[in-house]
């Protein structure tokens, strides 16, 4: 059995960046479980995981742009020192704010200048490229796509 498109997928994985320090892993937690090709999964574990067995076993590179994109510079913008509360004026610290046109964000706090707090709103692993060992445990068929009757 080779996991295909609407295929009710299991996975153990675990991912880790280029330094070799592990990010997540499933291993010994429960497994990832997906529709695959539902765009549920990062779109580099989904391709990794196309057409692979039941049992087997996988290492996979997957680039930024098939993860979590690249570092996007207009994500990055800068705000009084004043706006950020002294406890949160650290690097890395995730903040929660309103954007202007209302939405909640999450930045990172990337930098600390005299006056200004440089925050970032890209993702902590764009630009990261990941390796992942890949697993698959479990496959099962999903429902075929609905089609419609004939009129």
């Amino acid at each position: 059995m080779i996991v295909t498109e609407g295929d009710v997928v299991s996975v153990e994985y675990t991912i880790r960046l280029a330094d070799d320090r592990i990010i997540e892993t499933t291993v010994g937690a429960s497994p990832l479980i997906y529709t695959h090709g539902q765009n549920e999964v990062l779109r580099g574990l989904e391709a990794g995981l196309d057409g692979m067995e039941l049992g087997t076993t996988k290492m996979l590179t997957i680039q930024p742009a098939d993860a979590y994109g690249e570092i996007h510079p207009e994500g990055f913008f800068e705000v009084q020192r004043s706006r950020v509360p002294q406890e949160a004026q650290r690097i890395g610290i995730k903040l929660e704010a309103t954007a202007p046109d209302g939405r909640t964000v999450f930045p990172y706090v990337a930098e600390i200048k005299p006056d200004v707090v440089v925050l970032d709103l890209n993702h902590p692993l764009a630009g990261e490229t990941l390796r992942c060992e890949v697993r698959v445990v479990d496959i099962r068929r999903g429902d075929p796509p609905f089609q419609a009757p004939p009129p």
